[in-house]
């Protein structure tokens, strides 16, 4: 077993379990617990315009609908801050597992069956037109970059015959690189690797 940069590596016979936990930013952490204020405070206006609860039905939906405004929102706010992505490589396959506290989701994909491993890092995007400006005081630049950043869904993809599939969210290139060439030794020839890794990975081999 090893670790970098949060990301643990256990090496196996035949197999390659790698752990990347959460990487999600403490901005967009802070987002999340702001979400979830917001929905809780809404919440409480309906629960207390409910109370008391009386045979009016009109009362009786709005303590419902407070009720599953707080599941919502606390389902949300957990599933996001304790979810966990893990990928499980072998010279056959690479299953992707992405859990969180309520639920677990496992895709195993064949190397036979999948396209080329791409980086994409975040999705390009218009510069602002205050980037860069000593007086963009209200932070424009850094609004859109959050925005992407909270419509990502990882860093690698590759192509299936049901579209593009996303893994590694917050793994950037640096770590991106040490993943691929750990993954190229338990992979082989299997691995088929996009033309943007030739440049990334230019000296390391």
């Amino acid at each position: 077993m090893s670790k970098h940069n949060g990301i643990t590596y256990y090496w196996g016979d035949h197999t390659l379990l790698i752990s990347l936990g959460n990487r999600t930013n403490r901005r967009i952490r802070a987002l999340y617990l702001i979400e979830f204020l917001f929905l809780a405070a809404m919440a409480t206006v309906f629960l207390l315009q409910s109370l008391p609860l009386t045979n009016d039905w009109v009362h009786w939906v709005a303590c419902l609908g407070a009720s599953f405004i707080y599941l919502i929102a606390a389902n949300r706010f957990l599933a996001r801050m304790f979810f966990t992505e893990r990928l499980l490589l072998d010279s056959l396959s690479i299953t992707i597992i992405k859990k969180t506290l309520f639920s677990q989701n496992i895709k195993r994909y064949d190397w036979r069956q999948i396209g080329t491993l791409h980086y994409e890092g975040k999705s390009r995007k218009t510069d602002h037109p205050l980037k860069g400006m000593c007086y963009d005081y209200l932070g424009f630049e850094t609004q859109e970059q959050l925005i992407q950043s909270l419509h990502h869904n990882g860093n690698l993809y590759f192509d299936t015959n049901e579209g593009r599939v996303y893994f590694a969210s917050g793994v950037y290139s640096w770590d991106a690189e040490e993943m691929v060439q750990l993954m190229k030794v338990y992979i082989g020839s299997s691995l088929q690797l996009g033309p943007e890794w030739a440049e990334m990975l230019q000296g390391q081999d």
